[in-house]
């Protein structure tokens, strides 16, 4: 039952929607409506949550960039200060990043990714909602540095040492630092979510080959966000234990390095701009067949080219590093990386002109943008292959040519898209038409507007402006290209407001859509507009990559044509699956502690005498009982499968005590070493030792609060946990903790004893 027939049904409204109740049951019922938005986990009314909240943040990111346009549309302009512009392109590019950007995106993934194969709702709802509201946290947490004074101001990127205390003694980047690890923490687990719901919940004959292309990119993205945002969480937590406890992972007047923070930052950074991108290719292959009628060209390709670029995105980051002094070899290395990873993108405009070639081409508002997508994009993926030639990228990469050149492919690549979507999606979402005549209007603001404006930065970088400069000489040309640019940023302003507008006045007398008013191929359109809370009265079956189309066309069916094997039925449980994408995303996050150890403590002069406090032959002893645990837990596990109980039970005691072994001896190191008047901020190896063996400590808590919370139902005979999953899961943890910790004795302990 939907929100409206419960209402009807309980007296508040007529089935047609007019009010027969008084003020106060209706007030009542607005406030039951309220909080079925504010406590719900289905999927389309989280992902509805996460694009509203992506626009709110639209609206304040889009006004800071106003802000900076106006403050550069005349040369010595003192409209903003130097500082109140480092605030405004700070927060612009974080907001626009992390707070527009992802959500938006993962708002789309949630509402379509379980309609388009045919589930119920993710794989895990409250997990879901969860993420949900790490979001709105987060955004609130950066925007509250305002209250503290003035805003973060070391740009989106933050770079060392700016950021590092020394420079930047005002806690708004502290504030900047806890609102991304919580937007971090958010995101990975979205992706963990889709990922597992993609891999674990299709209808069945819903192989992987068969899963349409926003589907399968929004996996791809999943993988990516699981792999790459970690490396953002392990820089954001030693640049905390840096500003707050006083360590110099990132201060290079103590030993730390300011080249570090770069690496690590780009490791997410560069995988960051497919993670922004790939659900737009998504949402482009989804239209542009739809309407030029006929199947995506070259289905394998565009799939396989997206997982190609999901491999190589994380060996191209240094590019973005070439003016800092790396070496010849390695800019050589991600020079050529740079230049394979724009082949699988390459191919896809190849393939989404040749769907286009020889259809039958409906030129909707959809399908504009989606055309309009492609130039727009292909200009700016030309212009980023150009920074691939090492010379050419240090003469630009501290000008407008940078800002021209990320703005034409994350504006005319993935908002494009998005509108693209918009457009074609709005009528399943609300059961309504947006205008095709308002939409029009918005596509030639938006064209006019994003290359007024970025054409202009890459002219103005050429010329030679730098880029993050709050004003510039009165040098020829460069007052008028800013003008350009300036009038460039309200057009699209208010092609936005014109959207805006075009929701408003669909949703309150829009011409409704039916369930397909497209004609579409993909199950989303199998359902009713708006989706039941259920999704689909039946799990469909599938039998082609145009359900669809096999229904409404049955003497043409794509059913049994294609070759690609229909699904196996046969799933892993989703808990394992979920907990495997964790281990491998905080595999990542304690790989890159790990190098930051090894790159500080290589070769150290001086310092190396603090090591000789740790006592290697204590900490083997209660190592022993950690790596003991993982054989105790593995035959709680088989004693469980086979049905015994009581051994079961006794075995996972054995576990906890063994893990609370180890817990208990590394706070007896801890205690010898604070009381010896070691701390985190006496030197690089003390910062890292206490940084890396502290997050393992806190993963080894984690684990001993989920296997407790395990042996307590146990006790208690509950199902769940005797059927086994739960502790499977729990076990895949725990193993993956003890190797880590193989890792840091070795590399710490036994490392300074060679």
């Amino acid at each position: 039952m939907s929100d409206s027939e419960r209402l009807a049904s309980d007296g508040v409204t007529n089935a047609d929607g007019t009010k027969i109740a008084d003020g106060a049951d209706q007030r009542s019922a607005s406030s039951g409506r309220l909080l079925s938005w504010v406590s719900t986990v289905d999927h389309k009314k989280i992902g509805i949550l996460y694009i509203c909240t992506a626009v709110f943040f639209l609206a304040i990111g889009g006004l800071e960039a106003l802000l900076i346009r106006v403050q550069l549309l005349f040369p010595n302009n003192n409209f903003l200060s130097p500082d109140l512009f480092n605030q405004m392109f700070t927060m612009h590019g974080t907001t626009m990043v992390f707070l527009v950007g992802m959500p938006v995106l993962v708002g789309f993934q949630n509402y379509f990714v379980p309609l388009m194969i045919g589930a119920r709702d993710v794989a895990f709802p409250r997990l879901n909602a969860m993420s949900y509201w790490l979001l709105p946290f987060g955004g609130i947490l950066l925007y509250f540095s305002f209250m503290t004074g003035k805003a973060p101001d070391a740009g989106w990127f933050s770079y060392a040492p700016l950021s590092t205390k020394p420079y930047n003694l005002m806690p708004a980047q502290d504030y900047w630092i806890i609102g991304l690890i919580c937007l971090g923490i958010g995101s990975v687990a979205a992706s963990i979510n889709i990922f597992v719901t993609v891999l674990q919940c299709r209808a069945p004959g819903m192989s992987l080959q068969r899963v349409p292309l926003f589907v399968w990119m929004s996996l791809m993205t999943a993988i990516l966000t699981i792999l790459a945002l970690p490396a953002l969480n392990s820089a954001l937590a030693m640049l905390l234990i840096d500003r707050l406890l006083g360590a110099a992972f990132f201060e290079p007047a103590r030993g730390g390095s300011a080249v570090l923070w770069q690496h690590y930052f780009w490791v997410f950074g560069h995988p960051e701009v497919y993670i922004l991108i790939l659900p737009a290719f998504g949402m482009i292959s989804e239209v542009i067949p739809v309407f030029s009628r006929k199947p995506i060209y070259g289905y394998a390709f565009v799939a396989g080219s997206s997982a190609v670029i999901v491999l190589l995105s994380y060996g191209v980051w240094a590019h973005h590093m070439f003016a800092v002094g790396l070496g010849m070899g390695a800019d050589m290395f991600f020079a050529v990386g740079t230049l394979l990873i724009a082949l699988p993108t390459g191919l896809k405009v190849f393939n989404w002109t040749a769907t286009m070639w020889g259809g039958s081409i409906r030129l909707t508002t959809a399908m504009m943008f989606a055309v309009a997508f492609l130039l727009e994009f292909v200009i700016g993926g030309l212009t980023g292959v150009m920074f691939a030639a090492v010379p050419i990228d240090w003469q630009l990469t501290d000008t407008y040519f940078v800002v021209g050149h990320f703005h034409y492919v994350l504006i005319g690549g993935t908002v494009f898209g998005l509108f693209s979507a918009t457009y074609y999606w709005f009528p399943k979402i609300t059961g309504r038409m947006l205008s095709e005549r308002l939409g029009k209007w918005q596509l030639w603001l938006w064209v006019f507007g994003l290359n007024a404006t970025f054409l202009s930065q890459h002219v103005l970088g050429v010329m030679g402006m730098p880029r993050r400069v709050y004003t510039y000489a009165d040098n020829p040309g460069w007052m008028a290209l800013n003008a350009f640019a300036g009038a460039g940023a309200v057009a699209m302003a208010v092609g936005t407001l014109v959207l805006l507008l075009n929701i408003w006045v669909s949703l309150r007398r829009g011409e409704k859509a039916g369930d397909n008013p497209w004609e579409a191929f993909t199950l989303e359109w199998a359902t009713t507009s708006p989706p039941p809370p259920e999704n689909f009265a039946l799990i469909p079956q599938v039998a082609s990559r145009r359900p669809v189309w096999d229904l409404d066309h049955p003497d043409a069916a794509d059913a049994g044509k294609e070759l690609t094997p229909a699904d196996s039925g046969w799933r892993p449980d989703k808990s394992v699956t979920s907990v495997w994408a964790f281990v491998a995303s905080e595999a990542v996050f304690f790989l890159l502690l790990l190098v930051a150890y090894v790159v500080f403590n290589t070769d150290l002069v001086g310092e190396i005498t603090s090591a000789s406090l740790l006592d290697v032959t204590r900490t083997a002893v209660f190592s022993v009982a950690l790596l003991g645990s993982s054989f105790t837990l593995w035959k709680a596990e088989a004693f469980l499968k086979s049905g015994k109980f009581a051994q079961f039970r006794f075995w996972l005691a054995l576990t906890i005590t063994l893990g609370a072994v180890f817990i208990g001896g590394q706070a007896i190191e801890y205690y010898g070493l604070i009381t010896s008047d070691v701390t985190i901020s006496d030197n690089l190896f003390t910062a890292t030792f206490f940084t890396v063996t502290g997050f393992h400590g806190l993963h080894v808590v984690v684990g001993l609060i989920a296997l407790s919370i395990v042996f307590v139902l146990a006790m208690k005979q509950d199902r769940n946990v005797l059927h086994g999953s739960a502790l499977k899961a729990i076990g895949i943890y725990w193993h993956f903790v003890d190797v880590v910790w193989i890792a840091v004795f070795c590399i710490i302990y036994l490392g300074f004893m060679q």
